[in-house]
């Protein structure tokens, strides 16, 4: 029978195996939101000699069917009651199917550039489909695991605080196992090492929660016409949303820039491993910061704060020709910073809202917002390497098949922009919305 346990009231702190077993999720979630963005477009221009702006098309378009399944997903999981509990068999279910997905998503075919790219967008379709299934749930389970609102923002620090641990093994680790294996290879290799670590955490959160209250005994909606007709009449979500998926393309387009801005503004491979320590690292230290900073001012304070700190950062890459290493790598530590809080706020703002949702209408919006969230946040995050790709393409980027190939200065000039400029323009475009009430409950 379904376990009928009631969500914890206002006050209440939940048991440390329920948290920790909560944020090992985000080792499968950082894992595959880091590694795709990071290295599929190299992997796609530069060794299977794709033309940027055809590259960033395949990476775009898997996601963007993400966009229309994503909903589809949270509904099948708002009506699933099992005898393990609601939404924990897709836990482990789709992180398993995203594992075995992933390791053959760099394993495929490479002697013609055609057939090795319809490759990689029908592999990275599936590997979509099944991080769907993983995810949604994931981001639903907050507001069904707590009422109360300090504790969300505490069960988001520590999912965050895995998400930078997560980002920062697979960010760093896999180019380092890419490299040390070298050639198509190391891309293999690799994509077998991640999709250890995606198992890892969707074996974790699945275990962590098992004792963890579910879900409330609540009418789902059924129908399309539902689904739109939630999410127009809840503002707060979509506003929240908007911001976030507006952020989600900077953030995007920033992690699709780091290989290129090593290798062809800098000219050292070596630094990207800094670089993306200096981005990701700073998390595990100001988590405990902007926890006090939401206790204090608030969680949308805390969020349009983190905004400025990383649009800042970010402006600060644009230096990167004339600076030193050193001062760039002090500039990506900077967006490390606000990335931490551009992170945790939103998440930690999204389970207030539905949670009021609910309590307004009766009826279970977990899953049905989550998988709108996701859907959003996978669109924002796809459209960030397709968008860097097109600056690449503007800029004259000529891609390879593995080979060393010496850049035109548009092409420099176009990986700098496409770092510094476009990511702050995004982030910062998500301001106007969060001068909006959203709810805070």
């Amino acid at each position: 029978m379904m376990n009928s346990a009631h969500v914890p009231a206002v006050g209440h702190r939940l048991p440390v195996r329920t948290r920790l077993g909560y944020a090992l999720g985000s080792l499968s979630t950082g894992a595959f939101g880091t590694v795709p963005g990071l290295l599929l477009l190299p992997y796609l221009t530069d060794t299977l000699a794709v033309s940027a702006s055809a590259a960033g098309l395949l990476v775009l378009l898997p996601k963007a069917w993400d966009v229309l399944f994503n909903p589809v997903a949270g509904r099948i999981s708002d009506r699933t009651r099992t005898r393990i509990g609601p939404r924990r068999p897709y836990l482990i279910g789709g992180g398993v199917a995203l594992a075995i997905c992933f390791a053959g998503l760099f394993a495929g075919p490479t002697t013609s550039s055609t057939g090795a790219a319809l490759y990689v967008a029908g592999m990275f379709l599936l590997c979509a489909t099944a991080f769907a299934f993983f995810q949604v749930p994931y981001n639903a389970l907050p507001a069904e695991l707590t009422e109360d609102p300090t504790e969300r923002t505490r069960l988001t620090a520590w999912r965050i605080a895995v998400l930078a641990i997560a980002i920062l093994v697979s960010g760093a680790g896999a180019p380092a196992v890419r490299d040390a294996v070298g050639g198509t290879d190391g891309y293999r290799v690799m994509g077998v090492a991640v999709g250890v670590l995606i198992v890892v955490g969707a074996v974790g959160v699945f275990l962590g929660t098992a004792r963890a209250p579910h879900t409330r005994v609540l009418p789902s909606v059924s129908s399309w016409g539902e689904v739109v007709q939630a999410i127009r009449e809840c503002r707060p979500f979509r506003w929240l949303l908007g911001a976030f998926v507006v952020q989600a393309v900077g953030i995007g387009t920033m992690l699709a820039g780091v290989d290129y801005l090593a290798r062809v503004a800098i000219g050292d491979k070596g630094v990207q491993p800094l670089l993306f320590v200096a981005f990701v690292a700073p998390a595990l230290l100001v988590m405990p910061v902007w926890q006090r900073v939401s206790a204090r001012y608030g969680k949308r304070t805390g969020y349009v704060l983190a905004t400025l700190v990383f649009a800042v950062g970010a402006l600060g890459l644009l230096g990167t020709r004339v600076l030193p290493v050193g001062v760039v790598i002090a500039c990506a530590a900077v967006v490390g910073v606000g990335y931490a809080g551009v992170q945790v706020f939103p998440l930690a703002m999204l389970p207030d809202v539905i949670s009021a949702e609910e309590r307004r209408t009766g009826q279970i919006r977990a899953g049905l917002f989550a998988g709108v969230w996701t859907a959003g946040e996978t669109l924002g995050l796809a459209l960030g390497p397709a968008l860097y790709g097109l600056v690449l393409a503007i800029g004259g980027y000529v891609s390879s098949a593995g080979e060393d190939v010496a850049q035109p200065a548009g092409a420099v000039t176009a990986v700098v922009l496409g770092i510094g400029l476009v990511p702050a323009v995004f982030v910062l475009a998500g301001l106007p919305l969060l001068r909006r009430r959203i709810v805070e409950v």
